[in-house]
């Protein structure tokens, strides 16, 4: 994975090629605070992995139509603009833009999140 800067305190990191992520699957980066990037119905979406109701991996969770579903406790999550569907989730998870370019997902994330350099940690 590699690293770009950009304008408005934003990195862009290469998370993967198109090819490697299939519909409503997810790859979770290791970074902190950990985000993962989601493909559903066709889209990429990229969040904060981590369930706002109790901290457990969203990208384990289950997947269809740009929702995810935290496997704890059910709560379900919109991928677009991360805002909880229903309890016991009442905060929403971060959102950062995706990009593709030249057949690879970018997602742009705050210079505030910690990186690690080879930093994927593999499909959910």
């Amino acid at each position: 994975m590699t690293a770009e800067s950009s304008s408005e305190n934003t990195r862009w990191v290469r998370v993967c090629a198109v090819g490697d992520l299939d519909d409503d699957d997810a790859v979770r980066l290791d970074s902190r605070p950990r985000v993962s990037v989601f493909r559903s119905n066709g889209e990429y979406f990229c969040v904060d992995d981590t369930c706002t109701h109790e901290t457990y991996s969203l990208a384990d969770g289950w997947i269809e139509n740009c929702v995810v579903e935290c496997p704890l406790h059910m709560a379900k999550f919109c991928l677009r603009t991360g805002r909880p569907l229903n309890p016991p989730a009442t905060t929403a998870v971060g959102t950062h833009p995706v990009r593709i370019e030249g057949g690879d997902i970018h997602v742009g994330l705050p210079d505030s999140y910690e990186l690690k350099e080879g930093a994927r940690s593999g499909t959910a």
